[in-house]
């Protein structure tokens, strides 16, 4: 029986991070504010992504209506919001808290993802994307990221904007785990290029066993260096995390674990990685509890991900993970996490810098531990912090934004 969910959730150890495993606090920079951001969703919204392409906020957003869930986009210019836009809609999706559509833009194109059911099990389902074209004005919808033709389970995509208008995606790909008898296969990790037109092609295999429902991470380094982060899954169960990355020189490396956190799991914790990248910098984020206590980790690399820095914990306490990040400059990056704080839970941002030294985090909000609650975003635009996430309220949801100056 499959372990989508397993109780992460349960971990309830209450303790606090020692004292020694923390570096030397950055200096709070002054009059550091969260603004709330007036966002162009309604009620009944969840699943908020994010996109910046520096100057530029792209944000999708799901919207329920009726028995039809409703892919929606909008992006911020300056301060203002353009009208919000219906993409596409449909009622045979599998929208999911964890595993929820991608936005990216490149040069004008617009990609989006999304999963609609391929056949009656829970977990089939498939990856399917929408292009828009700025010279036609027209949308090419609905079409398939993958050709294996399986009903099986294929999701938790990243997308990235590539060489020559094109978008390198990679998501978790369940074709091995049908017709393989009693257990079935692996999920597989895979990769491909969406080009202009909307054809696909250059589709690897990265990983042939990976832990099944956490999400994929995808940066682009210099020379057009595509790098990738998932959760991993050895023979033994342990369920650390993975980078592979692509260079014209070497193509596909073969997958190196980093933080060697040694995370012994019989199921998916629903928790992945998060990257990005500046210059010839890479930082990645992901959350691990392997000591019987959720814990957020930061690690840096300079030399195109072939070794990575020791990890730096830079949560409180117990942390509920849910990880996303951003560079800003060669030696400092954004993180965004959920962690409980008394009674409350709450979305916690911090800068932690390549020496180790962490600032004192800010509280974005209040948020629930809860897997309607969803996985809080955060993207950079100019000196501007944007992070989005989903309010639950009994059987309501709606998206809040705010914003923080950094100040660079």
């Amino acid at each position: 029986m499959r372990l989508l969910f397993c109780a992460i959730l349960a971990l309830c150890f209450a303790s606090c991070v020692n004292d020694k495993e923390r570096k030397k606090e950055l200096p709070p920079k002054d009059n550091v504010f969260v603004e709330a951001v007036q966002n162009p969703s309604t009620e009944n919204s969840q699943l908020p992504r994010l996109f910046s392409n520096g100057k530029e906020l792209y944000f999708s957003w799901v919207t329920r209506k009726d028995s039809a869930d409703v892919l929606n986009y909008a992006v911020l210019r300056d301060t203002t919001w353009t009208p919000s836009t219906e993409i596409i809609e449909g009622n045979d999706w599998f929208t999911n808290w964890a595993d929820f559509p991608n936005i990216a833009e490149n040069n004008g194109r617009i990609l989006t993802s999304f999963l609609q059911k391929s056949d009656s099990g829970t977990y089939t389902y498939d990856v399917k994307l929408n292009l828009y074209n700025p010279e036609t004005k027209e949308w090419k919808k609905n079409f398939i990221l993958h050709n294996d033709g399986t009903k099986s389970e294929h999701g938790f995509v990243s997308v990235k904007p590539y060489a020559h208008n094109s978008f390198a995606v990679t998501w978790l790909d369940g074709r091995e785990t049908v017709g393989k008898g009693h257990g079935g296969g692996q999920m597989t990790l895979r990769a491909a290029l969406v080009f202009e037109d909307g054809t696909i092609d250059y589709d690897t295999l990265l990983d042939e066993k990976v832990c099944d429902c956490c999400n994929t991470a995808l940066a682009i380094g210099p020379k057009d260096q595509i790098i990738v982060a998932y959760r991993d899954r050895s023979d033994e169960e342990i369920r650390d995390i993975s980078v592979t990355d692509w260079t014209m020189e070497a193509n596909w490396s073969a997958p190196r674990t980093i933080g060697n956190d040694n995370w012994k799991i019989a199921g998916c914790p629903v928790n992945g990685p998060a990257l990005d990248t500046y210059e010839e910098a890479t930082v990645a984020a992901w959350f691990t509890a392997a000591n019987e206590e959720g814990e957020v980790k930061v690690a840096f690399s300079s030399d195109g991900v072939k070794t990575f820095s020791e990890p730096i914990r830079i949560d409180a306490g117990n942390a509920t993970g849910r990880v996303d990040v951003v560079m800003l400059s060669a030696s400092e990056a954004a993180v965004l996490w959920m962690e409980p704080s008394g009674e409350d839970e709450v979305i916690q941002l911090a800068r932690v810098k390549t020496d180790g030294t962490i600032s004192e985090p800010i509280n974005i909000a209040k948020t629930s531990a809860e897997r309607a609650s969803g996985f809080p975003q955060v993207e950079k635009v100019g000196n501007t912090l944007y992070m989005a996430w989903t309010v639950v309220e009994g059987e309501d949801s709606r998206i809040e934004m705010a914003s923080v100056d950094v100040g660079l």
